[in-house]
């Protein structure tokens, strides 16, 4: 016969798909490894169960409970748990509490102090789970529990659908209150209900609603939600938000991570400069309401002293970064220019050395030798290809040269996008696009290129995309048009953009 101390730490428990053992009454017994094991079993973080022992416990109630919170008798019978937070009461039924980890150990430790022995109590919690009988389960007295939260997103309403949830697979919820749940569900650390709130929000992206999401997936630390706040800004900053009044709202941080990215969407690069003037208008006239015409933005950086550029002042060199995102080299149109020196927005210094760049490319026939790299230094223009197209194109001029970009619906999910060389003499209405402009002769063009098309299908963003090409275009086909982008999908719109650069011809 053995000493009972002995037949308790002979007592095993198998854990994983290997022949590991661990002793259930001791945390760790010394086996890392089974502990590990064991973790991985259950779903549990391994470090966290380390600093927390208790934390291996409750994932295992939670898997047993799980097993059974589909049996409706549960919702008949008394609520056993009272919860008392933000000045309300809430009566719940035990087993669904321990879907959350917040209200899991609160209740252990309630249990713990009303016991002399909370293990047993808890052993035989689960014996009775495992017996799946809930009716035959011995009556617990009723524990009370207290929460308290101090998060300003949570409110009552989201709350109460928060602790509903932990009884009903799928409560329904609304955009104006899938905040606040967020924030309820993760100091409840309710994951599914957490994760089903950050898919609603990914797919709730609007210019009125991405500040709120953008900054509680950054409050807490949902990469999934911030990444997906970025990518839809990316391609809507220029066509949709940035003629919106809530482009105001939308935090520098943010925009800055937006402006360096190489698949932010633009129709020409003066159309991204006016959207980054208009943000800093809104920053610093918050009275108003209304999106205000182009040229009262104009007007109000020109109210501003002569002697130092906006930039070079206080009020604009926190804004520095923002405007080092521009690629100015790509505003080409003499006017445009003419505009920005006559606000005294930039640093003179920037516009020299732009005109000066523009001069040279075209004393070299267009050769841009201060330009290197196609990913970061190439000229951008886009098309937005909607739902009623068949066709779409743009006519562009760069240093006398001529292309249309062009989108091609072939049938109901096939689409090519390509650019073409034109002649001047060929183009359909010249004056709006070689008026006051040069033309150059030259017969052949080297150009670097690379189309990319991009678009939103079932809350993922599909992107295709040529190889870089370098091409020679003449007048004639075949080498007047470019390699055509042919892609597949049900998604609309598509955002289409077209990156060159005429490296020095050979």
């Amino acid at each position: 016969m053995l000493h009972p101390w002995y037949r308790g730490r002979l007592e095993r428990r198998m854990v994983g798909s290997t022949n590991r053992w661990r002793f259930p009454r001791e945390p760790f017994s010394g086996d890392l490894l089974g502990l590990s094991q064991m973790c991985k079993a259950l779903n549990v973080d391994f470090e966290e169960v380390l600093k927390d022992p208790d934390r291996l416990y409750v994932s295992q109630i939670q898997k047993i409970f799980s097993r059974n919170l589909k049996n409706k008798t549960i919702q008949s019978r008394e609520a056993d748990v009272i919860l008392k937070c933000l000045g309300s009461t809430w009566e719940l039924h035990q087993p669904h509490l321990f879907q959350s980890e917040t209200l899991a150990k609160l209740y252990l430790m309630a249990l713990s102090q009303g016991t002399t022995s909370p293990t047993k109590e808890l052993e035989r919690l689960r014996q009775a789970q495992l017996c799946g009988s809930v009716q035959e389960r011995p009556p617990i007295k009723k524990m009370i529990i207290s929460l308290k939260i101090n998060d300003p997103l949570v409110t009552k309403v989201a709350f109460a659908t928060a602790l509903k949830s932990l009884s009903l697979s799928e409560v329904e919820m609304n955009m104006d209150d899938v905040l606040g749940v967020l924030a309820s569900a993760h100091i409840l650390q309710f994951s599914s209900l957490f994760q089903r709130c950050v898919a609603m929000m990914m797919n709730g992206l609007t210019p009125t609603t991405i500040k709120s999401f953008y900054l509680a997936g950054c409050k807490y630390k949902e990469e999934q939600l911030t990444t997906a706040c970025e990518k839809w800004l990316e391609m809507n900053l220029v066509p949709l938000v940035g003629r919106q009044i809530h482009l105001r709202k939308i935090p520098q941080e943010l925009l800055h991570r937006v402006l360096r990215s190489p698949r932010l969407f633009t129709f020409t690069e003066f159309h991204l400069l006016k959207t980054l003037l208009l943000w800093v208008f809104l920053q610093l006239n918050h009275r108003i309401q209304t999106v205000p015409v182009h040229e009262t933005v104009l007007a109000f950086f020109n109210s501003f002293p002569k002697k130092y550029s906006f930039l070079d002042q206080d009020t604009g060199q926190s804004l520095m970064p923002l405007f080092l995102c521009v690629r100015l080299h790509g505003i080409i149109k003499g006017k445009n220019l003419e505009e920005l020196r006559h606000i005294n927005f930039f640093p003179e210094s920037w516009l020299i050395r732009v005109t000066a760049n523009h001069y040279h490319a075209l004393e070299s026939g267009g050769d841009m030798v201060h330009v290197k790299d196609l990913t970061t230094q190439a000229m951008r223009f886009g098309l937005l290809f909607n739902q009623e197209y068949t066709t779409h194109s743009e006519m562009i001029a760069v240093y006398g040269f001529f292309f249309e970009i062009k989108g091609i619906k072939q049938d109901t999910t096939s689409y090519s996008f390509y650019m073409q060389r034109v002649r001047h003499t060929d183009l359909e209405f010249p004056s709006s696009v070689c008026k006051h402009g040069p033309v150059s002769l030259r017969v052949e063009r080297l150009v670097k290129y690379e189309i990319r098309a991009q678009t939103l299908v079932d809350g993922k963003w599909q992107e295709f995309r040529t190889n870089q090409i370098t091409q020679k275009f003449g007048f004639v086909k075949p080498s007047c048009k470019s390699h055509a982008l042919k892609i597949q999908t049900v998604g609309i719109p598509i955002y289409v953009s077209f990156s060159f650069i005429f490296p020095i011809s050979r």
